[in-house]
């Protein structure tokens, strides 16, 4: 198990347990009440830290490298998985993958951006950021659900779209736009969720939903603290500080009605358990599939219209006029 910096103190006293536990001794109750303590001091001090996370850390939650992606959810939530390859245009992006499924019997499209775990798988899906055939991809499945009458899941995971010349020369900003447009008029059930990072067009081009969540620590904005950081002060020192003005977790998105709710994580993030965090997606999922499934075509497109609408709206204070 990988520690991210502020896990440290959990570090050291895991590593002081098991180190106990391997000393060879012939009682092993000797050591059982040292043991005990410390696990109990483990307990506590990983509810503290994980209880004020700030939003910084959250950010490096969603990036931890043992987090499950959204080939990791599909194996776990979906059964009879086909997955669908090629945008018909040009080539098969493996930034995003996605295909039919069933979930509990229902049937499904789910796609999403997959990361790797290595080096080369890393390389080989270009860390979740897509080309222009990725989105094509996705653009293709979901007409696919459309004719098929059957409802789309998105699970966003990308730090953003492939930022290369080749992909601005072969569209990349079309291919998004694009997609915008047809989900917006989508005869289907639409459900997203943030599973990792959302980074700006990079996720929004396959995030258009009727219905947005986003899991417990993770982040959606439209720029990355980094660049952010960059932009404003010409360097990332200021990383911690763009990532706390952004408003970027769950928790300020859902006060900013951007998202619809928050999927709670296992203590410590999804990586600590990818089962229970998987079932808590699952649940989220079938609960909304529920719900939207009673809408009509024209229900659908008319609230997914009205939702995002409605984003950004804000009023002006009237101004005080002092009586005289």
């Amino acid at each position: 198990m990988q520690y991210l910096d502020f896990e440290q103190p959990i570090a050291d006293l895991e590593k002081k347990i098991k180190e106990l536990r391997e000393l060879s001794i012939t009682d092993e109750d000797v050591l059982s009440p040292d043991i005990k303590r410390l696990e109990e001091r483990v307990d506590e001090l990983r509810k503290s830290i994980f209880t004020n996370l700030t939003r910084w850390q959250r950010v490096q939650l969603a990036r931890h490298p043992d987090r499950p992606y959204t080939l990791d959810y599909i194996e776990r939530i979906t059964e009879n998985f086909v997955e669908i390859h090629g945008d018909r245009y040009q080539s098969d992006d493996k930034a995003i993958v996605g295909g039919f499924a069933t979930i509990d019997g229902q049937s499904v499209v789910i796609m999403g951006h997959q990361k790797g775990r290595d080096t080369q798988s890393r390389q080989f899906r270009r860390f979740g950021m897509a080309n222009p055939e990725g989105y094509r991809k996705a653009h293709r499945l979901m007409k696919l659900a459309e004719k098929f009458d059957i409802p789309v899941i998105t699970l966003l995971d990308t730090p953003g779209a492939y930022p290369g010349l080749e992909a601005e020369e072969r569209g990349q900003a079309e291919a998004i736009a694009k997609n915008l447009k047809m989900m917006a008029t989508l005869k289907v059930p639409i459900i997203s969720v943030v599973i990792g990072e959302g980074a700006s067009g990079g996720a929004i081009g396959i995030g258009m939903g009727n219905e947005v969540y986003m899991m417990e620590n993770t982040w959606y904005s439209v720029i990355s603290p980094e660049s952010c950081s960059s932009i404003l002060w010409k360097t990332w020192d200021y990383k911690e500080q763009a990532a706390a003005v952004l408003k970027l977790t769950a928790e300020d998105l859902k006060d900013l009605k951007v998202i619809d709710g928050i999927i709670g994580e296992p203590l410590g993030g999804a990586h600590r358990n990818p089962e229970v965090s998987a079932e808590e997606v699952k649940k989220q999922l079938l609960e909304s599939l529920e719900r939207l499934k009673t809408k009509s075509a024209e229900e659908l497109v008319e609230t997914r219209i009205e939702k995002y609408a409605r984003m950004g709206e804000w009023e002006q204070p009237s101004a005080q006029v002092e009586s005289k």
